[in-house]
This record gives structure tokens, C-alpha cells and sequence, in this order.
């Protein structure tokens, strides 16, 4: 019996993930509380997801990108609407939302076109430890969501005792790092596939 992809636990937890994103971008522009509760919750399960296909050997290709997918998706079109709200620094966030994507599809493009298993399977120094060390990856994430949520949240308070204030600038540094980082898995993919299109053309031209 062929095991059904699509209703495995992992990926079932996936598209809770979409549900729950999709409603907190309805409410974004007039309930902060319901928007922020749902985009958290949405967030906290994809530390669940990864958990769940390894617990259950059901680990896939396809969930490796919806999770990815998910993960970029979330954060872009929360950028949108701190870009409708913040209207002068429209360029800046268009710049991470730019970085994040490009960065992202490169080093997944890579992946695929070395017959890597993950876009996470990498050599350089950096992003390894970024990607493989789960504590590490789970801080800078959970770090970087953190702040674009202060930053929404913000818009309409800064909270009780200051508290989306003081996050907001607590978590500053972790987006910081977390583009940095883009920077370097950017600078890295496109790096690599200079490498393939230089070995291939060197190939050819040994051939002809």
C-alpha cells in the first residue's frame, strides 16, 4: 500500500499552519489581538512540524517546501501590511522582503540542482551552524517573527507596560543578525552555481 503524502501528521500540522496565517491576515488591519494570537500559534507549530516527521519517519520533500513556503509567505505579507502602516520605511521593508525571498529560492534552486536532500545541506561554516543546530535556527526564527509582530502591534500600542515596545527592541539585533545571515546564504547559493556553470562549460568545451 502506497502511503498517502498529503495526510501525513507533519503536513496536516502544515496547512493548520496556512489556516490559521490566512485568518490572521483578514484581521490584521483592524484586530491586532486575534491577528497576533493566530500568526503566534501559526508560528509555534512549525517548531511541531519537523518534530513530528522525524518522530514518525515521515519525513518528505513535499513538506520540506510547504514548510519553507509557509515560513517565507508568513513573513512576507506580514511585511506588507508594516509597509502600509509604515509608510516611510516602505523601501527598507521591501529590501528584507526582497533578500529574504531571493535568498531562500537561490539556496533552494542550489540544493536541488547538487541533488542535495534540503536546501539546510550546506558547507559553508555559518549557515551550517544556523541550519543544523536547532536551537540556534529555533532563536534567530522565533527572534526575527517576534520583532515584525512588535512592530504590527505597535502600530496600534506599544502594550501593557510598554511590553510590545520593549520586545521590539529587544529582538532588533536577531533581525539584524537574521539578514546578515540572508546576505551570506545569498552571497554563498549564487556562489555555488557559478562553480556548476564554470565546471559545465569547462566540460563541454573538453568535450568538443
Amino acid at each position: 500500500m502506497v502511503d498517502n503524502v498529503y495526510l501525513f501528521i507533519p503536513n496536516i500540522i502544515g496547512y493548520g499552519r496556512i489556516i490559521l496565517l490566512l485568518v490572521s491576515f483578514y484581521f490584521m488591519p483592524y484586530n491586532p489581538e486575534i491577528a497576533m494570537a493566530t500568526y503566534m500559534l501559526s508560528q509555534l507549530l512549525d517548531a511541531f512540524d519537523g518534530y513530528t516527521a522525524r518522530l514518525f519517519k515521515q519525513t518528505t520533500m513535499f513538506g520540506a517546501v510547504l514548510d519553507m513556503v509557509t515560513d517565507r509567505v508568513s513573513t512576507m505579507c506580514l511585511s506588507i501590511v508594516l509597509a502600509m502602516f509604515y509608510v516611510r520605511y516602505t523601501f527598507l521593508i521591501q529590501f528584507v522582503v526582497m533578500l529574504d525571498i531571493s535568498s531562500h529560492w537561490l539556496q533552494m534552486y542550489c540544493s536541488l540542482v547538487c541533488g542535495e536532500k534540503s536546501h539546510k545541506d550546506t558547507d559553508n561554516v555559518f549557515l551550517k551552524l544556523y541550519y543544523n543546530n536547532r536551537t540556534v535556527l529555533f532563536l534567530m526564527c522565533a527572534g526575527n517573527e517576534l520583532f515584525h509582530l512588535m512592530a504590527y502591534m505597535m502600530y496600534f500600542s506599544n502594550g501593557p507596560l510598554g511590553l510590545w515596545q520593549i520586545l521590539f527592541f529587544v529582538t532588533a539585533p536577531v533581525c539584524a543578525l537574521k539578514q546578515l545571515i540572508s546576505v551570506v546564504q545569498l552571497i554563498a547559493a549564487v556562489q555555488r552555481l557559478v562553480e556548476i556553470d564554470t565546471d559545465n562549460r569547462l566540460k563541454s568545451s573538453q568535450q568538443q
